[in-house]
């Protein structure tokens, strides 16, 4: 055998491309429409396939919507991760902030399914929950390290709790004036917000 390839050929790697292809117009839907108000056939349509060829796929909306989340958790993953620790781990909020005033496609499918989420049925329910979870729990353990590294004065784990779930409800209060008027300037009012927030933590001033 002579010579080598990398990555996938063929039917796979069309494959593939479709799937993509789907993903991406599906995520436009939902944004636009909500889950419940897109529909397959729709999706395929704006895709250029059949109905049937799409559920060749992706069994149904539910398996296309797991996708969907999927492709979403993998564009924001790099935001979410960093090698620093203690206070200076919450400056990569700042990224996430400028992340979405250059993908308001993103933004939009996460708030507009965050909503959807509310109702308990929902299918990202589960999902919406765990990164919520997870992003609460990563937060507040940053929070007290920095108070045992000695960066901020002792905190509790209730109060470090309360400080993040409040900065996460400005940052999501901002976000949702940003989509409605543009001219909000995200990024420079989330720095002001966080740059006195850590003000305040190294003064030991905690809610």
């Amino acid at each position: 055998m002579t010579g080598t390839t990398s990555g996938p050929r063929g039917p796979y790697r069309s494959g593939i491309k479709r799937r993509e292809q789907i993903v991406t117009a599906a995520a436009k839907a939902f944004t636009e429409h909500g889950y419940n108000g897109a529909s397959m056939r729709q999706i395929a349509a704006d895709v250029g396939v059949s109905p049937a060829a799409l559920l060749r796929h992706f069994a149904n909306k539910e398996d296309l919507l797991s996708a969907v989340l999927q492709w979403w958790a993998g564009e924001t993953a790099s935001l979410t991760r960093t090698a620093n620790t203690g206070l200076a781990s919450f400056d990569q909020l700042r990224a996430v902030m400028r992340y979405h005033t250059e993908h308001r496609g993103l933004l939009e499918l996460f708030i507009r399914l965050t909503g959807e989420s509310s109702d308990e049925k929902h299918p990202a329910r589960p999902f919406i929950q765990q990164r919520y979870a997870e992003l609460l729990k990563t937060l507040i353990q940053r929070l007290l390290d920095a108070a045992d590294d000695g960066e901020i004065p002792p905190t509790t784990a209730e109060q470090a709790e309360r400080e993040i779930r409040t900065l996460f409800a400005t940052m999501d209060g901002l976000e949702i004036q940003w989509l409605l008027d543009p001219a909000v300037d995200l990024a420079g009012l989330f720095d002001c917000h966080l740059d006195q927030t850590l003000r305040r933590w190294r003064s030991g001033d905690f809610l």
